[in-house]
């Protein structure tokens, strides 16, 4: 019985003590949000179809418009290099590696996309990409100098070439 009366007492100098500690007395700071760092990036991807876009799966099905150039519902891999210019010869500063599920007739397509940098400054950076389709892409994060990235990326298409045999 007496033994039980000890610990009763000591759980309750503990319990009380755990009371008294557990109060939480500091003022109130204010928060102060750092800055947004904006970066606005301005690179050419050299896409080529046929080349560096490869389709890896395409559903077991008949499609309504058999002269279609984009079968229906085809899962298409792709990398393009990433140049600091326009011209063919420009320098190389990264790839693309991506995605792209073509799931309407009219050819537009989900996409995932990632830009991977590999010179300069972002060496080893990339930035990662979603979309329905264009003209805007959702930046879902990033590696390297592009960690925690978001907002959106434009697309603006700069040239097309069509080879006539």
């Amino acid at each position: 019985m007496r033994g039980t009366l000890t610990l009763t007492w000591i759980l309750i100098i503990c319990l009380s003590q755990v009371a008294v500690q557990s109060q939480y007395y500091s003022k109130t700071r204010p928060y102060h949000p750092r800055p947004v760092k904006v970066t606005n990036l301005h690179f050419f991807m050299h896409e080529t179809a046929g080349i560096t876009a490869v389709q890896v799966a395409q559903a077991n099905i008949t499609s309504n418009d058999n002269n279609s150039s984009v079968p229906f519902a085809s899962l298409v891999a792709f990398t393009d290099p990433l140049r600091t210019g326009p011209e063919p010869d420009s320098k190389v500063i990264g790839n693309i590696q991506g995605i792209a599920l073509l799931s309407r007739m009219n050819a537009s397509s989900t996409q995932y996309i990632d830009f991977g940098f590999n010179t300069g400054r972002s060496n080893g950076s990339s930035i990662s990409v979603f979309s329905r389709g264009e003209p805007g892409f959702a930046v879902v994060g990033g590696r390297g100098e592009f960690m925690m990235a978001f907002k959106i990326l434009s697309l603006c298409t700069y040239g097309l070439k069509k080879e006539v045999e």
